[in-house]
């Protein structure tokens, strides 16, 4: 293959990964820009969990047999099966020897060999495949995992010259790897609250957004449940920040623990002293029952008043919510009306009765009430 050939096919690779939206894109991309590149029949890229001692395969692709999903859930290897991913990555490279591609066939090794081992030929012999080409990953200056490129029984096996190229091919998946990990950690962070680790604003919106749209096709119900921590001004005023901040932190894990009731339940600080859970596809009597225990458990911490709980749910009987904005302002008008009773447990929109306060707070909101709150509290558009 000529040099401009495996410069085209190396800018490929590199392009694939960065087009890449998640991890598992950026995987897939790897293993088949890496597959076509050396001419291939079979790739998969794998990660070495130290932790668990095994090679998890992360993605198979190509002329996959029955037993190798595309993207596994449980296919892994114990690490001593593999010795190389130790031994090799660490002993001859530590010895100033390079992160080196190695070649093995059906019939033993060939080129570039750190050591015969039995398993690799085994599985070469046993999925109908002649030879592989074994390329170290190697992320942050330690091996992260390998790439493995294989070809069918009598297929040309590889040589040196293919080891070599794929030593650069697994470089460029460790770069496109170390993208992938800044793009998800920036993405993480933009997604979350820095004091408490739950979800943001942002992440609520987005989420709600999602969830309103199913409802409004499939009729799926969607539930909010907004909180006001009841006593931070005070204890901020009186004990100081580094305090409140560890108020708000602790209410943040009562929130996560009620919130772990619910399947898939979104917890989030919205800002300040406010927070909610979001669930979708959950009967709005169990949410209503978590957010029971979220007051009931509030009011336990040892900082703080408790905490004001409002609760908006399309299953109840709060008429059209044809957007996220209603279904936030019925949520915050009925945390709005705990508050101002002072109660101990969630108030519900649409089960006060005929004439719901809480209804007529969110669709026309009365003069004493605090004009947007936030943004989703006003008149309905």
């Amino acid at each position: 293959m000529g040099e401009d050939n495996r410069l085209a096919d190396v800018v490929a690779l590199a392009q694939g990964m960065a087009a890449a939206h998640t991890p598992p894109e950026s995987w897939r991309a790897a293993a088949f820009g890496a597959c076509r590149a050396l001419d291939g029949s079979f790739a998969a890229l794998s990660v070495w969990e130290r932790e668990l001692g095994r090679l998890r395969v992360l993605v198979n692709v190509g002329e996959r047999a029955p037993d190798e999903a595309e993207f596994p859930d449980d296919e892994a290897y114990p690490v001593h099966q593999f010795p190389e991913i130790t031994e090799f990555l660490h002993e001859r490279w530590a010895g100033g020897g390079g992160a080196n591609a190695w070649v093995e066939n059906a019939e033993g090794p060939t080129e570039g060999r750190p050591g015969y081992f039995h398993q690799r030929v085994a599985a070469l012999r046993r999925r109908g495949r002649g030879c592989c080409v074994v390329a170290p990953v190697v992320l942050h200056g330690r091996a992260w995992g390998e790439l493995y490129v294989a070809r069918p029984a009598g297929a040309p096996v590889f040589g040196r010259a293919d080891a070599d190229f794929a030593t650069v091919l697994a470089a460029v998946v460790a770069a496109g790897i170390a993208q992938t990990e800044r793009l998800e950690e920036a993405q993480r962070l933009a997604y979350t609250d820095a004091l408490t680790g739950l979800a943001n604003r942002r992440a609520v919106d987005a989420r709600l957004d999602e969830a309103i749209d199913r409802h409004r096709r499939e009729g799926v119900v969607v539930s909010l449940v907004v909180c006001d921590l009841n006593g931070l001004k005070r204890v901020n005023d009186t004990q100081g920040h580094a305090v409140g901040d560890r108020l708000l932190e602790r209410f943040g894990s009562v929130l996560s623990l009620c919130g772990a009731m619910l399947p898939g339940a979104l917890a989030a600080r919205l800002g300040g002293d406010e927070f909610c859970l979001l669930t979708v596809g959950v009967p709005a009597d169990d949410v209503v029952k978590a957010a029971d225990e979220l007051c009931r458990r509030a009011a336990e911490l040892e900082l703080g008043d408790g905490v004001a709980c409002g609760v908006a749910s399309t299953e109840d009987p709060i008429g059209p919510v044809g957007s996220a904005r209603r279904l936030f302002r019925l949520a915050d008008a009925a945390q709005y009306r705990a508050k101002a009773m002072r109660a101990d447990r969630p108030v519900v929109a649409g089960r006060g009765g005929p004439d719901d306060p809480v209804i007529r707070l969110a669709d026309e909101p009365s003069p004493e009430a605090p004009a947007e709150r936030r943004r989703f509290r006003g008149r309905r558009p």
